[in-house]
């Protein structure tokens, strides 16, 4: 690269960054002035808090749509939960609405007969009884099905959950913890089954109750149903208070699950290296305030919304009192009762039914109140399933394919569509073979965009080269072999595969061709047979044994207790390191890729295990890209390049022997005594 266009490149950076701080600045500044309006820079907190609660309402209401939304599929059965619901909310109205005929024209005139017949009054009970089975059995059936409803829905969710996961960057796992992401998988899926399968029938026959027994009181006395109303505005607003304030902590419940969850999952993760370093007492520590505040968060928000209980239950007790003293006075006074069905006299029947429908009417205010609860702990947990959902999913722009070809008569390149073993990129209606020539032109990178990890990173593998990486933790290293499998995208410059830009090959085509091997090795239940054949899915049973044989892991296979029809559970935990890590090389042997990356792939192996891994490593290398990162030299020696980084730009760079004439930072790696290479 020229002065002129080092110097051009730069200023671009700048201009970027300056770009970007401005920005901030402009947002911060305005920020700040919306901060400091009103008298005394008290404008500040309420206009925030005003903000903050519309953006909740405006979000709680989006939240509510875009759940409704998943019973589309289940429209005919919602109608008929909702006329079960509306069935078994008019047979409680009902029921209490005979009651008044019951006592003033059965019970009543049978105290003053003489010789009583009790035939009209088993007849009328039995009338009742079946009143009270249609609506047990409407009951019974709207919640069966809406246990249904509630399941389907609760699958679709984490199908849609787990399919979107698979399509998010390997940044967004980075970034959030992994116990919380499971949290959402768990405890917020499970707050929004309780309201799916209880709230929300519960409310919707609340609601119904509440219309159809305010109506039966209209019905019965117009003065009595002005004291309910008097009592039932007093409630919520005592109900409005309490909810609010509790709403607020199961929000923060819920967040506190999650932050708990991932230090847990995190703690058991890291649970050999606490014990190393004696580090029990502290983790403690830490674990004891997160608890503390999830403790703090659950305390409040359970306590607020279990006084609510009690509360509407004494006032329903009060009011009950008031509607008996009321009636009872207006009947004895012979004041006339104004109600729906016209004006006549008050009667015991007309006060008892009167009550049963004012107990009627408190319980389902109550209900309302405790459901209200588990919606807002479900609105939370359901923000937070859909903050996952809304994720941007990896973008990928790439055109050129990968695709089966084979040789023509004339030396030139057709594609087919069964398996031949020769590969090309599809390019619009181009052919060109995959050789596993990777380079980088200049290329800048950063994880976040103000700090840049790598410099102007140019280098080449031509195919069949080894280039090998060295340097000290966080220069650069795993980062560049990222880079090529496009984990990241670079902010400057540019990676070119068989001279196509990487941008422009889909990521799948592209991590299709290339082989990986980690440091940190990742085996799924499973037998040992299904974890090598995870690298190629079409591979046969003697391809999957082959390439064990290659990696140098038949001979311990072959002394497990199944062989390779072993069954492995835990991420292979009963399994050493290294025979772990040679399963991992195995699968990606089997995959036969033209380039091959392989991070400290060796590092768990001890020193002879590694000198026949190493053979095998070598002969499936052989014609093939190969880019290792490695501390141990004899990983590194024989590699066609060696490249010295050091914060993040290449500093030295030839084979074994040049850089050890150069006598610079590999030469004091190498002979710094260890002979490993940080």
């Amino acid at each position: 690269m020229s002065k002129t266009e080092k110097q051009e490149k730069q200023e671009k950076l700048q201009h970027y960054n300056s770009e970007e701080n401005k920005t901030m600045s402009e947002k911060n500044a305005s920020q700040n002035s919306k901060t400091m309006k009103g008298p005394g820079g008290h404008g500040m907190g309420k206009a925030h808090g005003r903000k903050k609660a519309l953006h909740g309402i405006i979000e709680s209401k989006n939240t509510i749509k875009r759940l409704l939304s998943y019973f589309k599929d289940f429209k005919l059965m919602s109608i008929i939960v909702v006329v079960c619901i509306v069935i078994s909310a008019l047979t409680a109205v009902i029921a209490s609405l005979f009651l008044k005929t019951l006592i003033d024209d059965y019970i009543s005139p049978l105290l003053l007969e003489s010789n009583p017949d009790f035939s009209g009054l088993f007849r009328v009970l039995c009338v009742m009884a079946g009143i009270y089975l249609v609506g047990i059995l409407s009951a019974l059936f709207y919640n069966r099905i809406m246990v249904t409803i509630g399941q389907s829905i609760l699958k679709k969710i984490r199908d849609d959950m787990f399919v979107k996961q698979q399509s998010l960057p390997i940044r967004y796992f980075d970034q959030n913890a992994h116990g919380d992401i499971m949290s959402r998988y768990t405890n917020d899926t499970d707050t929004l089954r309780q309201m799916i399968d209880t709230s929300i029938p519960q409310i919707i026959s609340s609601i119904l109750t509440l219309v159809s027994i305010f109506i039966a009181m209209l019905y019965l006395s117009l003065g009595l149903t002005v004291v309910v109303l008097v009592v039932l505005v007093l409630m919520l607003m005592i109900i409005g208070k309490i909810a609010g304030k509790s709403g607020y902590y199961f929000v923060k419940q819920q967040q506190s699950i999650g932050e708990i969850n991932g230090y847990i999952e995190e703690m058991i993760n890291g649970q050999k290296v606490i014990k190393v370093f004696c580090h029990e007492e502290q983790t403690k520590e830490s674990f004891d305030e997160k608890n503390e505040e999830l403790f703090q968060n659950m305390s409040k928000a359970n306590a607020l919304a279990n006084i609510l209980m009690p509360i509407m239950g004494n006032m329903g007790y009060v009011l009950y009192v008031v509607l008996a003293i009321v009636g009872g006075t207006l009947a004895i006074a012979g004041i006339t009762n104004y109600s729906l069905a016209g004006a006549s006299v008050m009667t015991l029947g007309t006060i008892a039914s009167f009550l049963q429908l004012s107990r009627s009417f408190i319980q389902p205010v109550s209900q309302v109140s405790q459901q209200l609860n588990s919606i807002v702990m479900a609105l939370a947990g359901a923000q937070r399933i859909f903050d996952l959902l809304d994720q941007e999913p990896e973008i990928d722009e790439g055109r050129v394919t990968l695709v089966n070809v084979r040789e023509n008569e004339d030396g030139g390149l057709e594609e087919v569509s069964e398996t031949t073993g020769i590969w090309a990129w599809k390019k619009e209606n181009e052919l060109i073979r995959l050789r596993g020539d990777v380079r980088f032109y200049d290329v800048d990178f950063g994880y976040t965009d103000d700090k840049t990890v790598l410099h102007d990173i140019s280098l080449y593998a031509k195919p069949g080269h080894k280039i090998a990486f060295v340097g000290s933790t966080g220069a650069g290293k795993t980062t560049i072999t990222n880079l090529i499998n496009r984990f990241y995208d670079i902010q400057c410059g540019t990676i070119t595969y068989d001279g196509i830009d990487i941008k422009d090959i889909k990521k799948d085509d592209l991590r299709h061709s290339l082989g990986m091997v980690l440091q940190d090795v990742n085996l799924f239940t499973g037998t040992v047979m299904e974890n090598i054949r995870y690298g190629n899915p079409d591979a046969s049973d003697e391809q999957c044994i082959e390439a064990a044989k290659l990696a140098n892991a038949h001979s311990f296979i072959m002394k497990l207790p199944k062989g390779y029809d072993t069954m492995l559970e835990g991420d292979g935990s009963g399994l050493s390191q290294g025979q772990r890590q040679l399963i991992s090389i195995a699968r990606a042997a089997v995959e036969n890729p033209p380039v091959m990356i392989l991070d400290e792939a060796t590092s768990s192996i001890d020193t002879r295990t590694e000198k026949n891994v190493q053979e095998g490593m070598d002969s499936l290398m052989k014609g093939r890209t190969v880019f290792v990162i490695a501390h141990r030299l004899s990983t590194v020696q024989n590699a066609n390049v060696i490249m010295v980084l050091e914060h993040g730009r290449i500093i030295e760079r030839g084979d074994h022997n040049e850089l050890m004439a150069l006598k610079g930072k590999y030469y004091q790696l190498y002979t710094g005594g260890s002979h490993r290479l940080a």
